[in-house]
């Protein structure tokens, strides 16, 4: 689920997730208002995969384990 297949598309795939959540980290964030965002942007067809929380959890710990984000004192910020 981490990569998209023949079956998965890329928006419902992590990597896809993944690429969203850097488009909104223009500005450092909590994990609450990404959440918050994605729920918005979902609800208004933004962005079109449903996505647990779990996997937005998944996602950042991803992007913070090949060095696209960074996490201090609670707030996500993008790596330059």
């Amino acid at each position: 689920m981490i990569l998209p297949t023949k079956h998965i598309n890329f928006s419902q795939s992590l990597l896809g997730l993944g690429s969203y959540v850097l488009l909104q980290l223009q500005s450092p964030k909590s994990i609450d208002e990404l959440w918050e965002k994605y729920e918005v942007d979902y609800e208004n067809r933004i962005y079109l995969a449903k996505h647990s929380f779990d996997n937005l959890i998944m996602t950042l710990l991803f992007l913070y384990s090949i060095g696209s984000v960074l996490e201090k004192d609670g707030v996500i910020k993008k790596c330059v």
